[in-house]
C-alpha cells in the first residue's frame, strides 16, 4: 500500500462564487458530500485522516533558531487560491487509485449540486526507499 496526500486548495474549479456567498443548503450538500466520502474510504480502510481547515485569514507562520522564541507572522498570504483548504490522505493499493479519490473530491458539489471540478493535487508520501535513493 501506498500513502498519498490528496490536496484541495481554493481554486474554484467551475464555480467562481465563493463558499460564504452560497445558499445554506448547497453548503451543507457541500459538506454532506465530504462526509459521505470519508465515511465511505474509512470502511474501505483507505481514508488515514482529513479535515477542512480554517481559512486563510487565520493562518500563522513560525519560524524558529531553536535558541530565542519563536517569530510568528500572519499568513502566509502569497498564493490564497494555492493555499490549502483541506486534505484527506489514503493509503491505497496504486497511484491509479488515488487517482479515482481525487476525481470524487473534484466532483463535489457546489451551488445547486454543480459538481465543482476542484483541481485536486495528489503528492505521494516519501517511504524509506525514498530516503535510500538520496
Amino acid at each position: 500500500m501506498t500513502k498519498y496526500f490528496l490536496i484541495v486548495d481554493y481554486r474554484p474549479g467551475v464555480i467562481e462564487e465563493p463558499m460564504e456567498q452560497w445558499a445554506p443548503e448547497d453548503v451543507k450538500a457541500h459538506m454532506n458530500y465530504y462526509d459521505a466520502l470519508n465515511r465511505e474510504l474509512t470502511e474501505t480502510g483507505e481514508l488515514i485522516g482529513g479535515h477542512a481547515l480554517t481559512g486563510p485569514e487565520l493562518a500563522k507562520t513560525v519560524t524558529s533558531d531553536g535558541k530565542g522564541a519563536p517569530v510568528v507572522t500572519d499568513g502566509a498570504f502569497a498564493g490564497f487560491k494555492e493555499m490549502l483548504a483541506g486534505y484527506q490522505l489514503v493509503d491505497v493499493e496504486s497511484e491509479q487509485r488515488a487517482i479515482e479519490i481525487a476525481a470524487r473530491i473534484s466532483q463535489v458539489p457546489g451551488p445547486g449540486g454543480v459538481p465543482q471540478q476542484q483541481p485536486i493535487v495528489i503528492r505521494r508520501v516519501m517511504d524509506g526507499a525514498d530516503f535510500e535513493a538520496l
